[in-house]
């Protein structure tokens, strides 16, 4: 399984990656070995679940460069990024 997953730092910044390991992933980003969110920690609030790479590449693409793909996943997840700050 490949995953798409959003994390929230306390700051209110947003990351959307993918990973076929979400627990490691989180962790990578937490310890700070993962370049773009280093010096955070960071919040799992969301994630989808795809079978296929090509899939989750895809979907993870959309919420990055997509206004209202971003807006979108923003109102689903609403609630989850208030208890995050």
């Amino acid at each position: 399984m490949y995953y798409v997953y959003v994390l929230v730092a306390h700051d209110e910044s947003e990351y959307v990656g993918y990973t076929n390991d979400l627990r490691r992933r989180l962790v990578e980003h937490n310890e700070g070995t993962s370049r773009s969110t280093r010096g955070k920690t960071w919040h799992l609030v969301y994630y989808e679940a795809y079978r296929a790479e090509d899939d989750a590449r895809r979907r993870e693409k959309q919420p990055k460069y997509r206004g209202q793909a971003k807006a979108q996943l923003k109102r689903r997840i609403r609630s989850s990024l208030r208890d995050q700050s």
